[in-house]
């Protein structure tokens, strides 16, 4: 990034110019959002992973906007159109909108009317009509071979490609756009009537203004309009238009062609500003579409993904099924898989079967798959089971998907995929955070419309929210999988295998510093995922926490400093103890990351996520026919979108909290009161069991809490 680059950065994001260019440095370095916002503190200034994140995009926006300039200059360099003036216009402009405005006069264009007209001899005509400075026109010397007719309307097609080709006409009229496009959507009449377009009938009729559209009704929309049910239009009111246009083109009121000129103005408004800005509009509106429903999704991915875990505990799981009988799977504290077996529940022998294999393998908690008999497989381990033995409905979304992908055939190649599904449910239950990122995160059912947006920009945003939550929790590099290693900051796909293939060689890894020895991990691969990494039990206790190696020679210079061990210093921190700072202050070592270094040394290693809490469904109610108006039930979050959030309540079938059901107040945004996960009391308030649909609030009683003391 040159300087001009920065200050544009900093300009834009409202940051100041010297972070900007410290992180832009860091970026360049191979330097990773994660790894900057935990330990490069000192030069970003503290910016949190959502800044780092915008600074990022913008950085890869400007290099694309760098490259395409530069395909420009050397365009118009071959062709002796450059000049100083145009090529400082280029190169003052950070916008591809922009780039493309001062480049489109100079396009190479296919045969237009006006590229005819011009090979007539016209142009000098145009001109003189377009500047409006000569009258009355000699139309008979300016084009001898042909009728006035003729010529006018070449001249006006010149003067069109001029009028749509003016850098100012088309920033106001970008602006008029911007203010007062409509948004319109109609029915085509031909397929009205179709089973498949009733789901759009609400958008057969339907217009709002370009910047009140709704992420899920212009998606929406865009949808019918792709399975050609709906016809899309957003423009501006044409006489509004046409004003503006008029004015900017016709510089003097008397001249005798004034009628030819505002003509002229309303064919380039409709023939070509107009198609190429609503064109433009439309991909604004799937774009700001785009970056709100992919929004929705990262929130909800990241609530799903921090999860309080279960923990290291021995867990029975079941895959509930009626014909197939329930896969049941017995897994060590480890997620290691010790004995499959199916279970028929309206068996006699199967209450004894679960109740020898709970006493076996020493049980401390039941999953069961949320899917069909979830809540019947629930009642019938309830009957035979300890009270105090926690059962636990574990959402099943995408646990067929992970048991026929290649994570789970390479960890259980002979294992049948429904027993595989089973283990899954049972490893949610205990670390949901290593088990979901084993599956496409498009397939876990917390998203809006993922189908319909940018699937690049969506995989990239879905990426960046697994690679925060993995390294905020930090990974076990001694029992980690492949998978999960290799969304660690710094770290491959071939990285994490040879980090695998490397334990499997030498045995478990007795330190950080051992990475070094794994084949293609070098100093600054190192240097980016060695403080996410934790070795349990290591010789060094620094290699069990988030305090990163670099910094180590802090943590035993303070040591050393009050006599004590590392071990020692790091319980007296743990009771409260704190160091005096002042020594180990330097350049780049500032009190953020001593901070940080204190914070680790108290609670090494320290797992960011909330304690479990079992959560149950209320006994009595299984299904929707079981459910009446007025009920108050508890309920788990399930989805958030931006009308409302979806609430399993244990009947094979969420219901909809909708947004304005959910405070006594107007709420912009349903995230500002629930997330993914989030434990609720809601009452029932309608249910069309023909539709199977439930319609839910919140309780009188959680309406006006904030969301961080709700719950059950």
């Amino acid at each position: 990034m040159n300087d001009s680059d920065c200050r544009f950065l900093a300009k834009e994001l409202d940051l100041p110019e010297n972070r900007v260019r410290r992180v832009a440095a860091l970026f360049e370095d191979g330097a990773t959002v994660p790894f900057i916002a935990r330990y490069r503190k000192e030069a970003s200034g503290g910016m949190d992973e959502v800044v780092l994140l915008r600074l990022h995009e913008a950085m890869e926006a400007l290099r694309k906007v760098n490259e395409r300039r530069g395909s420009m200059l050397e365009s118009l360099r071959e062709r002796n159109l450059l000049t100083e003036a145009l090529a400082a216009r280029l190169n003052s402009a950070h916008t591809l909108t922009m780039l493309e405005d001062l480049y489109l006069p100079y396009k190479v264009k296919r045969k237009t009317r006006a590229s005819a007209a011009r090979e007539k001899g016209l142009e000098p005509l145009a001109r003189l009509l377009y500047e409006q400075r000569v009258f009355p026109i000699d139309l008979r010397s300016a084009a001898v071979k042909m009728s006035r007719e003729e010529a006018l309307a070449g001249a006006s097609d010149i003067i069109a490609e001029w009028i749509s080709e003016d850098l100012e006409i088309r920033t106001r009229l970008r602006e008029l756009f911007a203010r007062r496009a409509l948004f319109v959507s109609k029915a085509v009449k031909s397929r009205a009537d179709e089973a498949e377009a009733q789901v759009f009938r609400g958008y057969f009729d339907y217009s709002e203004p370009f910047p009140r559209v709704p992420s899920h009704r212009a998606l929406a929309v865009m949808r019918g309009a792709g399975k050609g049910f709906l016809t899309i239009q957003l423009r501006p009111p044409k006489e509004e238009a046409l004003r503006i246009l008029c004015r900017m083109v016709i510089r003097n009121p008397r001249f005798p062609y004034r009628k030819f000129l505002e003509q002229t103005s309303e064919d380039a408004y409709a023939r070509l500003i107009l198609p190429s800005l609503e064109n433009e509009f439309l991909n604004r509106l799937k774009a700001r579409a785009d970056a709100d429903a992919i929004q929705v999704f990262a929130k909800n991915l990241r609530s799903l993904l921090l999860e309080p875990p279960l923990g290291a505990r021995r867990v029975l799981s079941f895959d509930p099924g009626f014909r197939t009988g329930c896969k049941t799977t017995v897994l060590d504290s480890d997620g290691s898989l010790l004995e499959h077996l199916v279970i028929f529940p309206e068996r006699p022998d199967s209450g004894e079967t679960v109740k020898r294999l709970a006493e076996k393998y020493r049980i401390e908690a039941v999953a069961v798959g949320s899917g069909t008999a979830g809540r019947e497989t629930e009642a019938f381990l309830r009957k035979i089971l300890p009270p105090e033995l926690p059962i636990v409905s574990v959402n099943e979304s995408g646990a067929s998907i992970y048991s026929a992908g290649e994570a789970a055939r390479r960890e259980f190649p002979d294992l049948d995929l429904t027993f595989r599904s089973s283990v899954s449910i049972g490893r949610r239950l205990q670390d949901p955070l290593s088990e979901l990122i084993k599956i496409d995160a498009k397939s876990i059912g917390v998203g809006q419309y993922q189908h319909d947006v940018d699937q690049g920009a969506l995989k990239e945003s879905l990426d960046n929210v697994v690679a925060s939550c993995v390294n905020l929790v930090g990974v076990e590099l001694n029992s980690a999988g492949m998978e999960l290693l290799a969304r660690v900051s710094g770290l491959t796909e071939r990285l994490a295998r040879n980090i695998i293939d490397y334990r499997a060689e030498h045995g478990m890894f007795s330190s950080r510093a051992e990475l070094l020895n794994v084949k293609g991990l070098g100093p600054k691969a190192y240097r980016q995922c060695a403080g996410f990494l934790r070795i349990r039990g290591a010789e060094n206790p620094l290699d069990a926490s988030g305090v990163h190696p670099e910094r180590y020679e802090i943590v035993n210079d303070m040591a050393k400093a009050n006599g004590w061990t590392v071990q020692e210093l790091m319980r007296r921190c743990a009771a409260g103890f704190r160091p005096d700072m002042k020594p180990y202050f330097t350049e780049d070592v500032g009190l953020p990351t001593l901070e940080d270094i204190l914070s680790e040394l108290a609670k090494p290693g320290r797992d960011p996520r909330e304690d479990f809490q079992v959560f149950s469904f209320a006994e009595h109610v299984h299904t929707i026919d079981d459910l009446v108006p007025g009920m108050k039930l508890n309920g788990i979050v399930t989805n958030v979108t931006k009308f409302g959030a979806f609430v399993d309540i244990g009947v094979h079938q969420d219901g909809l909290l909708h947004v304005s059901r959910m405070a006594d107040h107007r709420i912009a945004d349903p995230s500002e009161i629930v997330s993914v996960h989030d434990r609720l009391e809601v009452t029932v308030i309608e249910v069309d069991r023909a539709r199977r649909r439930i319609a839910l609030s919140l309780t009188d009683m959680q309406k006006n809490l904030p969301k961080e003391k709700r719950g059950i």
